[in-house]
């Protein structure tokens, strides 16, 4: 077994209308897995989180702030470390979005995405870049707590999917949560604050391209690659997303939570399945296992996998 790189980002969006509660959280609680139980050393994992974190000194990297830049950046910074038999994990606490892209001479798409605290989106595009860029025999493991993640990497091989029948759980209590969705109307309302904005109502790729220039997703810039819209074959990256691609993921708030601390109602979930299983679980038993947990909770999203039967039985994170 090779090193153990990951990189954590967790977005609340304080002091905007649309702030989350658990999302820090969750990425504090999974660097703190990821050493005691995962075996990654604590200097190979980056936290990026858009507020302080109260009482967290520890040997972890000091914490970047999530914008896309930053997060484009440590993401390309660990797949160039990374070397066969490497593993590799990014986890992502945020909103999640779906634009709608209207260009002259091109069909209407939707663009599922992961929003940053800039609202620089990071699509599939950037995504697939960076798994196709790894040495053969490294993995690459995406853990995705936002809506619509089920497209975040755009995978033909759907393992288990929004429809996957699981056995019937009957909830033990109501969880209050809000939606982790960012609507694309709203991020453009945004955008259009900024002095040098153009008009909200230019296309997505304009508005994108004129404001976050070269680091904008390879979805709007003219550097994307024929290649990269080409779907990944079914071996290439692991997805654990929180919902399926037309579903919603839930934000819990500290006062609506058991224990009295807000958090991500996915990564509650796996870091629930974990707990209580102390052996070996593979990525199948681990999102099957989570939807348990979410049904247990009375949370309406399912978790789902996409990646090949191969990775689907391989122990997650390799342990």
């Amino acid at each position: 077994m090779g090193k153990k790189l990951a990189v954590l980002a967790g977005c609340n969006y304080p002091s905007t209308e649309f702030k989350l509660h658990g999302s820090i959280n969750d990425v504090v609680a999974m660097a703190k897995l990821l050493v005691d139980r995962f075996g990654f050393h604590p200097s190979n994992v980056q936290l990026l989180t858009d507020e302080f974190i109260p009482g967290f000194i520890s040997a972890f990297p000091t914490a970047l702030f999530p914008t896309g830049e930053n997060i484009k950046a440590e993401l390309n910074k660990m797949v160039t470390k990374a070397e066969r038999g490497d593993v590799l994990f990014f986890h992502f606490s945020g909103h999640g979005t779906v634009i709608s892209s209207i260009e002259p001479g091109q069909a209407f798409r939707q663009i599922e995405a992961i929003v940053p605290c800039d609202l620089n989106v990071i699509t599939d595009m950037d995504l697939r870049k960076l798994i196709r860029q790894l040495p053969e025999g490294a993995s690459f493991t995406i853990l995705s707590d936002s809506c619509h993640s089920g497209g975040l990497i755009d995978k033909n091989k759907e393992i288990i999917g929004p429809y996957t029948v699981h056995k019937l759980i009957q909830p033990i209590r109501r969880t209050k949560y809000s939606p982790k969705f960012l609507p694309g109307g709203i991020i453009f309302q945004a955008l259009s604050l900024i002095p040098t904005a153009i008009d909200v109502a230019s296309s997505a790729v304009s508005v994108f391209q004129h404001i976050f220039k070269k680091e904008a997703s390879l979805k709007f810039s003219n550097q994307g690659e024929s290649d990269l819209s080409r779907s990944l074959d079914e071996n290439e990256g692991i997805l654990l997303s929180g919902c399926g691609a037309n579903e919603i993921s839930g934000d819990v708030a500290a006062n609506d939570s058991v224990g009295g601390v807000a958090y991500g109602a996915f990564t509650g979930a796996v870091r629930r399945v974990l707990d209580l299983n102390s052996g070996v679980l593979t990525n199948r038993d681990l999102v099957m296992k989570a939807n348990e947990v979410l049904k247990e909770y009375g949370f309406d999203q399912n978790a789902c996998l996409y990646c090949s039967e191969e990775n689907a039985d391989a122990s997650f994170l390799g342990k």
